[in-house]
């Protein structure tokens, strides 16, 4: 049976553990206050700048806003046979006409995970651009993606692309990065995804506000 001074040094030791756990508790509260705004504030111009990238040649008054809609279901099925899910839609406008969507796209299917991008649609059905915001991918090969993937979807209008090992010949035909098979294969996926999501949007079909 444990003495008066054991109990009284038992509970000394756990006062002081307690103290230290709540005061931690209270610094990572006090440091995520702090840094929660700053970090929203540096995602939220990340996707603007990503936003406006798929979009050359527009103007500092171009402006996009989150478009309150939902993916139809058959649309979202469909695209899960490709490991892709569909993000944050966004509707450019600029000096107060409408550009076109912006598209977050998701391969769960990269190969050193997954992979986000955004997708720019203008008006006329032409791909505007693409713009890799995450990518874990092996250095030199599939992290090239945004130099050697993503500028061959440029200023093309299609519906839908295929990628090659022999060479793009195609309008819809993108060049694989060699030896990155799979990332090549989930980035184009993601760009169908968000082209078809974009095209439908624009034909009045396949979302439900």
């Amino acid at each position: 049976m444990k003495n008066k001074s054991e109990i009284s040094v038992m509970l000394k030791e756990a006062g002081i553990l307690f103290a230290i756990t709540l005061l931690s508790g209270l610094l990572l509260g006090v440091v995520y206050e702090v840094t929660k705004e700053p970090i929203r504030l540096q995602q939220e111009k990340a996707v603007q700048e990503a936003c406006k990238a798929v979009f050359p040649g527009s103007g500092d008054d171009i402006s996009f806003e989150v478009l309150d809609a939902k993916v139809s279901s058959a649309t979202v099925n469909d695209l899960a046979q490709n490991n892709v899910e569909i993000g944050t839609i966004y509707a450019a406008t600029e000096s107060g006409n409408f550009r076109g969507y912006v598209v977050e796209s998701v391969s769960a299917k990269g190969y050193g995970g997954k992979i986000v991008l955004y997708v720019g649609v203008s008006a006329d059905k032409t791909v505007g651009g693409v713009s890799i915001l995450e990518l874990k991918e092996t250095a030199g090969l599939g992290m090239e993606a945004p130099n050697v993937l993503a500028p061959q979807f440029a200023g093309k209008r299609v519906e839908s692309f295929v990628y090659t090992k022999t060479g793009a010949k195609e309008e819809n035909e993108v060049d694989a990065i060699s030896s990155a098979t799979i990332t090549t294969k989930a980035v184009t996926n993601a760009v169908n995804g968000g082209l078809r999501v974009a095209l439908e949007l624009m034909e009045g079909g396949a979302v439900n506000e």
